[in-house]
């Protein structure tokens, strides 16, 4: 029984592992995007 339930929390920490990751490189990406995309916007904008 003791062996179940290890087994089903490794389970449960590799599934929140994973997902942490996942938005981990989510967020990282977008800022990763958004911040130089939004510098060369206010660029930009001084030009009008």
């Amino acid at each position: 029984m003791l062996r179940f339930i290890d087994d089903l929390a490794g389970a449960i920490y590799d599934i929140f592992k994973f997902i942490i990751c996942a938005i981990s490189y989510l967020l990282a990406g977008m800022i990763i995007v958004a911040v130089p995309m939004y510098l060369i916007v206010w660029v930009f904008g001084f030009f009008q």
